[in-house]
Order: C-alpha cells, then structure tokens, then sequence
C-alpha cells in the first residue's frame, strides 16, 4: 500500500496536466499564452486547433479561459515586451527622442497622504492644548467691549451714510447747472463746474474717512469696534469717489451725446439721481456705482436661511480658535519678543509657525463669512444679480494674479476709476500698477492702524512688498503657465508667513502701549 500511494498521485497529477493541455486547445485568442498552439508556416501565427483565430505571440492579457476556469500561465510566458520610462519619470523615452505615450499620472495618494499627515499633526496640537489649558470658555469670554465703544460705534454707523446724500445734492445741483443751460453754456465753464464738483466731492468723501478715522482713534479703545467702523467709512468714502467719477461721465455723455452702456437704457442720467437709486448703491454688494445692475429673479428665502447658518457656525469656530489657540499662543509670545535677553531667532521663528497655521484658518473662515456669506445675503436680498465676489484665488500661479482674484470688488473698483484712466492718460502700465498698490497700502495701514491704535507702518509695508513678490513669480506664471505650481506655492508660503507676522507685531505694538508691557 506504502508504494503505490506516491504512483497514484503520479498519474493523478499527469491526467490533470493532460487535462489542462486539451481544455487549453480551446481557449479563446485573449488566454493563447495557455495553449499548446499549432504554427502556420513562418508567418509566427499561432493559431488554437479548436477555435482557428490568430492571436500575436505577445499577447498575455488574461488568465481566464473562456469557460471561466483559471489557467496556469507556462513559465515561458514573456512579461517584459516593450521599452518604457518609470511612472515617475518626466523626461522622455530613453530609445527614442519622442516622448513616451502614456495617459497622466494621478498623484491623489499623495494628496490623501498630506491631508492625512495634516490631521494627524493638528490633532496632535488639539491634544496638547488641551492637556495645558483644557477648554477654555470663548463665548462672550474675554471680549471686554466698553459700552462707550458700543454707543459711538453706533452712532459713526448710523451717521456715515450722510455723506452719500450729500453726494447725490452735489450730483443734483451739477445736473441743474450744465443739462439746464445746455444750449449756453461753453466748455470752459463747464471745466470750471466740474472742478468745483471735485472739490465738493472730493472734501466729502476725505471727512467721511476723518470723522471716522478721528473718533475711532480718540475715543474707541475695542479694536472690533474700531474695526468694524473704519471699515464701515472706507466702503462709503470709495462708494462716494465711484458715484461722483461715473455720474461725472454720464453727465459729460449726455451734454455731448455720446453713446452709454445698452444696460443704463432703462435708468438714463439724470433720472438715476433719486434716493432710492443711492440707498440700492449703499447696500450693493458692490464698491462701482451704476444706475442699474443685473438682477435676479427672485428672492430665496432658504438661500439666505443658509447663509446665515453659516455665518454663525463659522463665527463660532473662530471664536473658539482665536481664545483656545491663537490667545495662548500670543501671550507666550510677549517674553520672547519683548526681552532682548530672551529673544532668539529659533524661537520667534517656533512662535510664528505655531502661529501660523491657526491664523491661516481663522483668515479663510473670515473670507468665507464676508465673501461667500454676508456678500450673497446681501445680493440674495436686493436680487443683485452678478456675484462673483471672487475668483479661484486659491490656485494662484502669481501674486498678482491673486490680487487680481480674491477681492472682486476692490479690485474692480481700482481698474475702473484708477488704472485704466491712469493708462488712459499715457502712465506706464508698471507705473499705473505701482500707484495702485500704494494706495491700497496707505487703506490697509488705516484699516488696520487706526482701530488698533498703532499705526507703525505694518499694513503698509506688508503691501508695498507684494510688488517684488510680483515681479518674481510673474515669469514663472508666464514660463510654467497659469497655475503654475512653483508659483502657486511661492504665493502660498508668503501668505502662510506674512499673515502670523503682521499679528504679532500690531499684538506687541498693543501691549506695549495698552497691555502687560505697558509702562504707563
């Protein structure tokens, strides 16, 4: 019996390789690498007994015959065939000077791995937050607004939107003085008119920004008061320079009837002088004034329903990150900042990491609840139709393409009323765009100076420097492409860093006049 055993699995094991040999003469022309094929003549064919169709030799693309059962490929069977480049590889074929053909690369893995590593790492700095200071109360907590700042605060806000009426009475008597006197009048007196009309607009829009400017400085301490009503004054002094730059021309049109826009046929100058054509300019989501702008439909009630919602969820999330992170961070850095015997460069540059990352976080969410938010509950309520607040900023191959895309408004209002005719009067391009970053320097450094109570040059700076960054990842947009990654990244780091630097200096700048550093 102990003999036999071993030669009967012997010839089980042969009538199975026999088995396979015949089922194999019946394979179809995908399995032909399984197949004891017959040649036909020297043409290289092989061609199966059973099914008569010719296959290539190369081909080794299944392991299924046809009837469903898995076929063992011989060890013959070739597995290199063709020359190819690695998958990593970018330059081209290395036997031909074409470039090999193969379909794109996806790197999504490498994506999902950074988003994972990005997790991971962020929980890691929730769990050690947590372990030093445990959950600190941010609701209502710490915010120590004076009720004297609430109080002014709403009077400069209720009191701004004069000086758009005065705006329309100057428009007002301006249309009485020329459309009136038409037939007489000579275009030397109307020069003389409209430099009357600049001055008169032009002092009304700068005391929107002083009186603002004045009481927020002298008599608001809270910097989100101070924020909130400098902002306020800003918007309304560019709204009063765009409704006076464009009535200026309408006016001019229609003395030396020139063609207008096909849009303003339903509302022509004068008849856009009303009130209730200012107060829709005001409320606009929109800093470039026009007698009529593209509408929507209708008003959507769960739209704005929406929007609300995520308002209140993201001013949450920012809360609770600026008092459980971004405070704790910035009280420890005070010591390292403020003393010379402390201070060390690898510190500072730890402390502006650490910050970095909250800060970032807390600026995009307070992106998405102006531009995405209050910006469409706006447009939403007065069915103002065109809503491209802004672009794909994120993928930025520039910093002037950034600037360019992430604030709409501003940057339509700097090319209607201050680039295009600074070109229109034969500036430089280069020129014409340096003028307009100063003066977006000189806003910033109001906006951000005034209700802080430090005006140290920060804002301004950080925005006179963007013009180098500009010149240097131009090219590279230009060379590589719109989106370039290069470029995108270098933008990218520049804001990742310029943003937590500006914070800790106005927070130093604070401290040492108000704060724990005070000598006063």
């Amino acid at each position: 019996m102990s003999n036999t055993a071993p030669q009967l699995r012997l010839r089980k094991g042969d009538r199975l390789s026999l088995a396979s040999a015949a089922n194999s003469k019946a394979e179809s022309d995908q399995n032909i690498g399984n197949c004891k094929a017959s040649t036909k003549g020297k043409t290289g064919e092989i061609q199966s007994p059973a099914t008569k169709k010719k296959v290539s030799p190369s081909s080794n693309e299944s392991r299924t015959s046809t009837d469903g059962d898995n076929k063992p490929l011989p060890h013959y069977s070739p597995i290199h065939l063709k020359t190819q480049a690695s998958i990593l590889s970018r330059d081209g074929n290395f036997t031909s000077p074409e470039k090999p053909v193969r379909p794109p690369t996806s790197y999504a893995g490498f994506r999902n791995l950074a988003m994972i590593t990005l997790a991971v790492g962020n929980i890691r700095l929730v769990i050690e937050n947590y372990q030093k200071y445990g959950l600190l109360n941010f609701l209502f907590a710490g915010i120590g607004i004076p009720k004297t700042d609430i109080r002014i605060g709403l009077i400069l806000t209720a009191s701004i939107p004069i000086h758009l009426l005065i705006a329309l009475a100057i428009e007002l008597l301006a249309a009485k003085l020329t459309l009136h006197n038409k037939a007489v009048i000579s275009s030397h007196v109307l020069k003389h008119y409209w430099r009357v009309f600049v001055i008169l607009h032009a002092t009304n829009a700068i005391l929107a920004l002083a009186i603002t400017s004045y009481y927020t400085n002298y008599y608001i301490f809270h910097p989100f008061i101070g924020t909130v009503c400098e902002a306020h004054a800003l918007v309304v002094t560019l709204k009063v320079a765009s409704y006076a730059f464009t009535n200026r021309d309408l006016r001019d049109a229609k003395l030396y009837n020139l063609p207008t826009p096909e849009i303003y046929a339903s509302m022509p100058y004068p008849r856009n002088l009303t009130l209730s054509n200012l107060v829709y300019f005001w409320w606009a989501p929109t800093l470039v004034y026009q007698p009529v702008y593209p509408t929507s439909p209708r008003i959507r009630a769960g739209f704005i329903f929406k929007r609300i919602l995520e308002i209140c969820g993201a001013s949450v999330l920012m809360a609770f990150l600026v008092s459980q992170y971004g405070a704790p961070v910035l009280k420890n850095s005070l010591p390292i900042l403020a003393s010379s015997s402390e201070f060390s460069v690898l510190a500072a540059l730890e402390r502006l990491l650490k910050l970095a990352t909250i800060s970032m976080v807390v600026w995009l969410l307070g992106f998405f609840c102006i531009f995405q938010c209050y910006l469409n509950i706006l447009a939403e309520i007065l069915r103002f139709g065109d809503r491209e607040f802004y672009q794909d900023w994120w993928n930025s191959g520039s910093v002037g393409t950034y600037w360019r895309r992430w604030n709409r408004p501003v940057s339509n209002y700097f090319k209607r009323h201050v680039f295009v005719p600074l070109i229109n009067r034969g500036v430089p391009v280069n020129v014409a765009s340096l003028f307009v970053f100063f003066i977006s320097a000189v806003l910033h450094e109001i906006l951000v100076g005034i209700p802080t109570h430090n005006i140290i040059g920060v804002g301004f700076a950080s925005m006179l420097l963007q013009v180098p960054l500009i010149y240097v990842t131009m090219p590279i947009e230009k060379i590589r492409g719109v989106g370039t990654v290069l470029g995108n990244c270098i933008w990218w780091l520049s804001f990742f860093l310029g943003q937590p630097v500006g914070v800790l200096l106005y927070y130093l700048a604070w401290n040492l006049k108000f704060g724990s550093l005070s000598t006063s």
